[in-house]
């Protein structure tokens, strides 16, 4: 399991927004010591995902769109990353020969629990309570 740079990079962007105001990519980059080229992939994925919008022009920038109340390290997680899982065994598509519905892994069912339990405490926190 990790949680890769790009939803690390993705919470110090919303960190950078956090105060209300609007922020060009290069004052994102500046405070946050994130490379342009990474800062406008993350923008891009969140403005879609409706977490932040954009603002055109010489004033422009980002800045956000839900309140940080409403946002989780979950939520940036599955907007950059579409999932966080601890063992790739627990990946919809993957077959296991030791996981069969008639005779169940008991190491999966195990990380089933821990995954619930990861999944719970990361949706269980807003944002602002971070920062």
């Amino acid at each position: 399991m990790l949680i890769t740079r790009e939803v690390d990079y993705a919470v110090r962007v919303l960190r950078v927004l956090s105060d209300g105001n609007i922020a060009s990519v290069r004052e994102i980059c500046d405070k946050e010591d994130i490379s342009m080229s990474i800062a406008y992939k993350i923008t891009r994925k969140m403005e879609k995902a409706g977490i932040i919008k954009s603002y055109r022009g010489t004033n422009g920038g980002y800045a956000l769109r839900k309140s940080l109340d409403h946002v989780t390290l979950y939520d940036v997680i599955e907007v950059v990353d579409k999932e966080l899982l601890i063992t790739e065994c627990l990946r919809h598509s993957y077959d296991c020969s030791r996981n069969q519905e008639a005779d169940p892994c008991k190491v999966h069912m195990e990380f089933l629990r821990l995954q619930k339990l990861l999944t719970d405490e990361i949706k269980s926190k807003p944002l602002s309570m971070i920062f």
